[in-house]
């Protein structure tokens, strides 16, 4: 009787850097997942890779330079690398540098990427063997995943060039989105974080188009994906509102604890001209009243928001208009970025450029006027009870986050506890300390 000879098959594996914001990240996710469904698997060494995808960030000059340092590198240490991402959309510019690169696929591009996969290592694919969980293959921690619910953008900012890279509003079906969501809540997702270039305009495109969800239909709407999400039992987290008047109607959500209070909204500044020159709304009057409106309908909501200074034709009497606008919005949490020129961006050609170094001054004030007011909205939350969601658990110490605090974007909340502490957890903390950015407590026995 002869003896059965076993094949070992030998997975091709591939390396991965992903660049850029979240909604990249997503991306990077669905390139992954395909590839993990077909049976390659992935090294953290460039040197263990067959190839390395690269998924690139080209929204501002310096995002481009991180970039085509990440493919130098892939190429030097592997020398096979696929390029993909927003710089995609620039080739010429890519190969210019790195003639050598296998292939380049623009944003957005998942079966483009996945094919150029296939001509250099075929897949190997044994449904034996391989598995995918149903949630897909995941770059965030167990506990909290990105859910992208649109592509491309129909506003044209004029320091912007995201519709150039992705093109105009496109939105999911509200089914396709629900249907995702609930398989990360079913593997353990904690929290949802709710992102695409503009949220609150999710479904205009399709003028709010039903699709089926189980036993009903559902619009495309914002309110109406807000309110389905908030039954999942996860903490959903909406990230780029812009303050669109419907906004108000997910308050109601917000105070039955369906939604998390929390709005990401990217102001970028207060002074109408200056809102002018960037092609976004003027009327930062309206928006000092929507804001007091929501905390009047949901005292404990927190806004976050970004700013650029030192925007071409940013004047001092301007940037002086900005810091006088936090004092009285007070944020909670804000990021600000100096202005500079992105490629092909329409600010570029505006008059009145602001010199390096008055841009870092403006910056550092204003990071210092919000440093004043993050520190005593801060304080307001001393010896108040917080549900909190574990991060990390380390000798150093154990991290999470409030419903006041976005993971990477925003501050911490420090933790001492007498028991066990397991990562993913939501667990009561007693805020007993605070400085400008983080919290600190200890965790509430039961």
């Amino acid at each position: 009787m002869s003896k059965a000879v076993s094949k070992t098959v030998v997975a091709p594996k591939v390396g991965f850097v992903s660049l850029g914001c979240a909604k990249a990240l997503v991306d990077s996710e669905r390139i992954l997942t395909q590839l993990r469904a077909e049976g390659y698997e992935f090294s953290s060494e460039y040197g263990g890779a067959d190839v390395v995808i690269v998924n690139t960030c080209g929204f501002l000059d310096s995002a481009r330079e991180e970039s085509l340092a990440a493919i130098g590198e892939a190429l030097a240490e592997n020398g096979k690398v696929i390029v993909t991402g927003c710089m995609g959309a620039t080739p010429d510019l890519i190969r210019s540098v790195y003639p050598d690169v296998l292939a380049i696929t623009g944003p957005q591009q998942y079966e483009s990427v996945v094919k150029a996969v296939h001509k250099v290592i075929p897949p190997q694919h044994d449904p034996y063997f391989d598995l995918l969980p149903p949630q897909g293959v995941k770059l965030t921690p167990r506990h909290y995943a990105y859910l992208k619910i649109s592509e491309g953008c129909n506003n044209r900012c004029s320091f912007c060039i995201i519709p150039k890279l992705r093109g105009d509003l496109v939105s999911r079906p509200a089914s396709d989105i629900l249907s995702e969501a609930e398989k990360l809540v079913t593997s353990g997702v904690k929290e949802l974080l709710i992102i695409s270039q503009d949220t609150s305009a999710y479904g205009i495109d399709t003028k709010y188009a039903q699709s089926q969800w189980k036993d009903r239909t559902v619009k495309a709407k914002f309110i109406d994906l807000c309110r389905e999400l908030g039954e999942l039992g996860a903490w959903v987290r909406l990230h780029y509102v812009y303050p669109y008047p419907h906004v108000d109607e997910v308050i109601e959500l917000m105070n039955a604890g369906k939604i998390l209070p929390y709005l990401d909204i990217p102001f970028q500044h207060a002074s109408p001209k200056v809102l002018k020159n960037m092609r976004r709304p003027a009327s930062s009057e309206k928006v000092l009243e929507r804001i007091a409106k929501w905390r009047k309908a949901c005292p404990d909501m927190t806004i976050r928001s970004t700013f650029i200074v030192g925007f071409p034709g940013e004047t001092e009497d301007d940037f002086q208009f900005l810091l006088d606008w936090l004092e009285e919005a007070q944020l909670d949490r804000v990021g600000c970025f100096r202005y500079e020129n992105v490629s092909d961006a329409d600010s570029n050609a505006l008059v009145g450029h602001v010199s390096e170094e008055v841009k870092e001054e403006r910056w550092n004030r204003f990071m210092e006027v919000q440093q004043d007011i993050s520190a005593r909205r801060l304080k307001r939350k001393v010896g108040k009870t917080l549900d909190v969601l574990i991060d990390s658990v380390t000798p150093e110490g154990i991290i999470g986050r409030s419903h006041a605090d976005a993971p990477e974007i925003d501050g911490l909340v420090h933790v001492q506890s007498k028991g066990r502490v397991l990562a993913g957890t939501i667990l009561p903390v007693k805020i007993e300390k605070s400085d400008e950015y983080d919290l600190f407590g200890t965790v509430v026995s039961a």
